[in-house]
């Protein structure tokens, strides 16, 4: 039959000269194939879009960086930001100094490449079996190959790094216990924040992600974490332990077994329920080890090794590092505005103390008129703290919280943030990672269209309540001229220097990049030196003038490097012109001469 039919073809192909071979096969052409590329894109955003919109699950999706963090134990320069290095000359010991030491150390090789390369070890396999077993753990420790090279890593290759690690674990070990212990979690799980931070409470990954306990922006919304201009208790390392309980949980009761949530904490539930599909539906971790992503499979084996330095560091002659924290602490409420700087000013206390106690505060200011918050104070200082509240509260509360102070301070807050589009991503799954709209996106960077490329920067604002809409620009330029609010404030010409990027003016100036777009009718982000730019400063003006001088109004966190910086002048200029001696004391509101007209 079948050489009947071909028989029958080719006599048609012989006989009809109409009918040619490459009308038979012929190739789409590139202009078709572009407009099913086009189509194909068209679908699947909306498909995505359809599925943030009727919010499927969290266990049912496969998310892309949209859970608690990226993973990474090693806090290389590029990983990690730390917002303050600062110390005084008291505190060289500080919990600070050895936070920001941890970034100093590089390491040789990164925890995902620990399954690749052969550790040997003067202890035999059945030492750290045995090791292993003692320790009587409630969550199963597994031991291969790929385990004892963590094991190595943590106990041989990084001494520094881990006697410092050691030292914090000491103060932070305990907290964390009394945590997992109130939700009837096993202890072990405190091993994590090592993983995750290597227990420094202002890590920031490169994915955004914040804290001892490495939360995303949108999951530590879900689990009731405060952000807002003054506040972001993903730094604070008990609230965020919480926070990262009732995680673990949840992701327990889908999975059954703790192993498995420790993973799903790294790369979220939709990876590892993805991982389990393509092992055959197995949860067994080693079985669908070469299905998760690659920073993940080394966080189950560096959780073992975490644990197992913890109880045996000893026996490898390592020893904690002396780390300087109060043994006790006294928690305050308060329901008023406080600024640490009241604080020290009254009490015998050095400010960097007070932030490394509470970290969560990101300008020094507790908004206590809001709702009540936690302070936390040397036990030593709290009986002094006790007796003058009230004194404390009112010490120069008219300078610290001046209305356009406070306007400065809100509008200053850290809500815009660059995007590195990775490979697989569109418009639509950004904006449902950040919580925000696409058409917003695309008027914040400039976009007519929806396709962006590889390794493209986007610029994101995450705070919903002060970031620039694409609406209200749409609003305003269909009203007469321009809207009032769009040039609102005090008006600052901007000339571009060489290296200088629309994002970093407008973080200078607290403004978005898009009104800069707006004022200046720029269509891109590209901006040339020497091009002047026009800019309306909110709220406090940043520069004013008289006769002889520019005046500069100094905000809150202000030093004369970092004046002399934004303005383009000498730190000597400033302090020539001001009568400044080497070590002056400035504060916010006050006016400063910055250069002669």
């Amino acid at each position: 039959m079948k050489i009947r039919l071909l028989s029958v073809l080719l006599i048609l192909l012989v006989t009809n000269p109409l009918v040619s071979y490459s009308q038979f096969f012929k190739r789409p052409s590139k202009k078709v194939l572009l407009r099913q590329v086009d189509s194909l894109l068209k679908r699947t955003d909306s498909l995505e879009q359809a599925l943030l919109g009727f919010q499927i699950p969290v266990n049912d999706s496969i998310l892309l960086e949209n859970e608690i963090n990226e993973g990474g134990f090693e806090a290389n320069g590029d990983e990690f930001y730390y917002g303050d290095d600062s110390l005084s000359t008291e505190q060289k010991l500080s919990i600070y100094y050895h936070q920001n030491a941890l970034n100093r150390m590089g390491l040789d090789v990164t925890l995902e490449a620990l399954d690749s390369v052969q550790y040997t070890s003067g202890i035999p396999d059945s030492v750290y079996i045995q090791r292993l077993s003692d320790m009587n753990s409630f969550i199963k420790l597994p031991y291969n190959p790929i385990v004892k090279n963590h094991i190595i890593h943590y106990t041989q290759k990084m001494p520094e790094k881990i006697s410092t690690i050691l030292g914090l674990a000491q103060y932070y070990m305990p907290i964390f216990e009394e945590v997992f212990d109130a939700y009837d979690m096993p202890l072990e799980l405190k091993a994590m924040a090592v993983i995750e931070s290597a227990l420094n409470p202002r890590a920031v990954s490169r994915a955004r992600a914040k804290g001892m306990w490495q939360f995303m922006y949108r999951t530590a919304l879900s689990y009731k974490l405060t952000i807002n201009s003054y506040v972001d208790e993903r730094l604070d390392p008990i609230v965020s332990a919480h926070a990262a309980a009732r995680y673990l949980m949840d992701s327990y009761r889908i999975y059954g077994d703790w192993i498995l949530a420790i993973a799903s904490y790294n790369c979220g539930t939709g990876n590892v329920n993805k991982a389990i599909r393509r092992a055959g539906g197995s949860r067994e971790f080693w079985d669908i080890y070469p299905f998760l992503p690659r920073e993940t499979r080394g966080y189950v084996p560096a959780f073992v090794a975490a644990l197992y330095t913890m109880r045996y560091y000893p026996e490898h002659q390592i020893k904690p590092a002396p780390i300087e924290m109060p043994a006790h602490v006294d928690t305050f409420e308060v329901n008023k505005m406080l600024h640490f700087e009241q604080i020290t000013a009254l009490l015998d206390i050095p400010i960097d103390q007070i932030r490394d106690l509470n970290p969560q505060y990101i300008k020094d200011v507790i908004p206590g008129q809001e709702r009540t918050y936690v302070l936390r104070l040397p036990f030593e200082c709290s009986g002094e703290f006790a007796a003058r509240e009230q004194e404390i509260y009112s010490f120069k509360d008219s300078v610290y919280f001046n209305p356009l102070i406070i306007k400065t301070m809100e509008t200053a807050s850290d809500t815009q943030i660059t995007h590195r589009v990775r490979n697989g991503e569109t418009l639509s799954n950004i904006a449902g990672k950040y919580g925000v709209r696409i058409a917003d996106i695309k008027y914040w960077n400039g976009l007519r269209s929806d396709r962006i490329v590889i390794n493209q920067r986007l610029i994101i604002h995450t705070n919903r309540e002060t970031a620039p809409k694409a609406s209200d620009v749409r609003t305003a330029s269909a009203s007469s001229g321009s809207s009032s609010s769009s040039t609102q404030g005090n008006l600052v010409r901007h000339k571009v220097r060489p290296g200088e990027t629309l994002g970093g003016i407008a973080e200078q100036y607290s403004v978005s990049a898009a009104n800069i777009r707006l004022w200046n009718n720029l269509r891109g982000n590209t901006i040339y030196a020497g091009k002047t730019l026009k800019i309306y400063s909110r709220g406090v003006s940043v520069t004013s003038t008289d006769d002889r001088y520019e005046y500069y109004t100094v905000r809150s966190g202000d030093n004369l490097w970092g004046i002399s910086k934004k303005l383009g002048v000498s730190v000597d200029d400033i302090r020539a012109l001001n009568g400044f001696g080497s070590s002056p004391k400035i504060f916010p509101g006050q006016k400063i001469k910055v250069k002669k007209i």
